[in-house]
């Protein structure tokens, strides 16, 4: 019975150090993905906002605290499986895909952003939906041809997500963000067609005043 005894000491000892180890390296995480989700939430706005060199160097800024993340926590399991890292995973993905789409260049690979799979394609999915704003803008200035290029976009990066079909718990609940990009692409079409007929509408009259 001693022996036994020592043995759950001995196991339980170990696990509260193991414990203790997995605590202190959230408490040096979780700051850092508070940051990363600022840093991208603000490049996000500057990209919209056309300010492209200060968006890129805020999601730089970024990068170098994600890889602060998996240079400390690589290997530590429960730290990079868990929802704070992942959101900021995605945050991070959806920031420089943002990017990449408003200045009409190649999306970054999750290898090159350093990120896990199921937060790098849900990042893809919201970067998708935050063309809604760039639409609504080039409807504003009545620039109807670039709209119908960020909706073709749009609608292929829906197709291309929709076709995924591995269980949730694999893709981090993909399904659900691609449901909604699906609800955010289908009220944009809805105001873009809208758009395109009154627009047809004003060239008849014109016509007809000619």
């Amino acid at each position: 019975m001693n022996n036994i005894i020592k043995s759950i000491e001995t196991n339980i000892e170990l696990s509260k150090k193991d414990l203790e180890s997995i605590h202190n390296k959230r408490e040096t995480v979780y700051p850092l993905t508070r940051q990363i989700i600022h840093l991208c939430s603000a490049a996000i706005k500057n990209a919209h906002r056309k300010q492209y060199d200060e968006s890129l160097k805020l999601v730089n800024e970024a990068k170098v605290l994600i890889d602060k993340i998996n240079n400390e926590s690589i290997e530590n399991t429960p730290i990079m499986s868990s929802g704070y890292v992942l959101d900021a995973q995605k945050e991070f993905t959806e920031a420089n895909v943002a990017l990449a789409f408003l200045t009409n260049k190649e999306i970054p690979t999750a290898l090159e952003l350093s990120v896990q799979i199921s937060p790098y394609l849900n990042g893809i999915a919201e970067a998708a939906s935050e063309l809604r704003r760039t639409i609504l803008d080039a409807l504003r200035s009545d620039n109807l041809d670039s709209c119908e290029t960020w909706m073709e976009c749009m609608d292929e990066t829906y197709s291309m997500l929709a076709g995924i079909d591995y269980p949730e718990a694999v893709t981090g609940g993909l399904r659900r963000t691609v449901d909604q990009l699906r609800g955010v692409l289908e009220r944009t079409r809805g105001d873009l067609t809208m758009s395109l007929r009154q627009k047809a509408l004003e060239n008849k009259l014109d016509n007809l005043h000619l």
